[in-house]
């Protein structure tokens, strides 16, 4: 700022910068960016502060209610497959008649298609053969000494034959690949736990038994039946 005094009076007078020919006062008043910044924080937090739910502990608010449980699945689904595989079972003479003849005719007449090839639901009574870490061969009369029928018992199932016997249970039902897979291992733990544990497993040799399962009809060896038990019982 410059000043002079006129008739006494003392006077002050804008500066103009030469370069921008912009006036500047003494008296301009800059907005200083740490207020700014602390007025935005203080809207941030009243904000945050809006929108927070106070939530109790133990409350169910947030909780995934569709999230898969083994635990529960299990124990509800198993009976409605045990009881859709007795119901699509076809006696096992019947059955290798009709693969020996054409084996795409009766995986579409019998089967339901899966990715192991089509899933059969089978029935039968037979003398079980040696133990075989859990897998027993069984004799069935009326069915072709070309084709091995198997039923395996644990402790270890292979397959997902209970999962995929019905048609039923599809993988879009789950959120992944995984909960996929858990949908099947709690059917087998249902097997283990409803059937098998009834059963003593390690002595069924030359002990004539019955059986309901299902197995994967295979393009590569329809020979072999490995069958997934949903009902065994010693007569």
């Amino acid at each position: 700022m410059r000043g002079g005094t006129v008739n006494g009076t003392r006077r002050v007078f804008p500066f103009v910068s030469v370069e921008s020919g912009a006036v500047q006062t003494k008296h301009t008043r800059r907005n200083s960016p740490l207020l700014i910044g602390s007025i935005a924080a203080v809207v941030l937090i009243v904000v945050m502060a809006l929108n927070t739910k106070v939530v109790k502990v133990g409350s169910d608010v947030g909780a995934d209610t569709g999230a898969f449980s083994a635990e529960t699945y299990g124990p509800a689904t198993f009976p409605k497959v045990q009881a859709e595989i007795e119901k699509r079972a076809v006696e096992a003479p019947k059955l290798a008649a009709a693969i020996v003849k054409d084996r795409a005719a009766a995986a579409k007449q019998y089967g339901v298609a899966a990715t192991a090839g089509a899933e059969m639901a089978v029935k039968f009574t037979g003398v079980a053969g040696k133990n075989d870490s859990g897998n027993y061969t069984v004799a069935v009369a009326g069915v072709p000494k070309t084709i091995t029928v198997e039923v395996q018992t644990g402790p270890f199932i292979s397959g997902q034959d209970l999962r995929d016997a019905t048609g039923t249970i599809a993988f879009a039902q789950f959120h992944n690949q995984i909960e996929y897979q858990n949908a099947g291992g709690a059917l087998i733990a249902e097997l283990k736990k409803d059937v098998l544990s009834k059963v003593d497993t390690d002595k069924l040799a030359g002990k004539k038994i019955s059986v309901v399962g299902a197995f994967a009809l295979s393009d590569s060896d329809p020979n072999t039946w490995l069958v997934t038990p949903a009902k065994l019982a010693v007569q």
